[in-house]
């Protein structure tokens, strides 16, 4: 039998989403307190990989058990076993064929920045103390509603077969004391979100225009991109699926 997971991390003390042989992950910790509490080896698959240091509000894995759990109380057990930096939220059962990663059709992330000092936000927002051109950064994250192909966004050397991604949504938005980019899209690459918001802070800053953005995208080039920015101020914040997923009348 199959369930979902429906988690939230932060990443601060962590690798990564995925088991590290040499580092703590995210991955590895669930793992372990699944197999203790169902006393089986057990292997979860997550929704994505996010990269050393980034949280999610909102992520999905996916796990099989011969047994028939008691989902309520798995999750209670869980969130007393599990450190006070992971949670869950539920725990569902799912059908057989049901895939935490390849089933998602939409997933969509958060970038902070802060503008002023900040002591409680400077673990989890980027400081940019210069002034931006955020009119500027919007009308160029409208360009990437544009365009599919965004390898010059992702990290060197990766295995993916296809840098097509559907970006259905970029906007930057003030909200009380940050600066917020939203990006939802059909699938990422590896460091794309960061990369994208680095580039689209050049634009902020002057250092290129709308139409050296479409240049770059165009160039299929990663070092024509801006500098990645910092892992801390991102954030998984929605995964979505189709209802197809749920067990029905179970």
């Amino acid at each position: 039998m199959r369930y979902f997971l429906e988690l939230s991390y932060n990443g601060r003390h962590y690798h990564g989403w995925q088991n590290q042989p040499n580092a703590i992950s995210v991955q590895e910790v669930l793992e372990k307190a699944l197999s203790i509490l169902l006393r089986s080896d057990i292997s979860i698959m997550g929704a994505g990989r996010t990269d050393s240091g980034v949280h999610a509000k909102q992520m999905y894995a996916h796990f099989d058990t011969e047994e028939t759990l008691d989902t309520e109380v798995l999750t209670h057990k869980m969130n007393s076993f599990l450190p006070e930096d992971i949670a869950i939220k539920t725990i569902f059962k799912v059908t057989e064929e049901a895939h935490a990663r390849f089933d998602a059709t939409q997933r969509s992330y958060e970038y902070w920045l802060v503008q002023e000092k900040n002591p409680f936000l400077n673990e989890y927002a980027h400081f940019v103390k210069v002034n931006l051109d955020v009119d500027a950064m919007n009308c160029a994250a409208e360009e990437l509603l544009k365009h599919k192909d965004f390898q010059c966004f992702s990290k060197s050397n990766t295995d993916v077969k296809t840098y097509l991604c559907d970006v259905r949504k970029a906007i930057w938005v003030r909200e009380k004391d940050m600066l917020v980019f939203h990006i939802t899209a059909d699938r990422f690459l590896r460091n794309m979100v960061r990369a994208i918001v680095g580039t689209l802070l050049d634009v902020g800053l002057g250092k290129i225009s709308q139409t050296d953005l479409v240049q770059i995208i165009n160039s299929k080039d990663r070092s024509n991109a801006g500098a990645s920015v910092p892992a801390h101020g991102l954030y998984l914040t929605e995964v979505v699926y189709p209802d197809s997923i749920n067990k029905i009348n179970e």
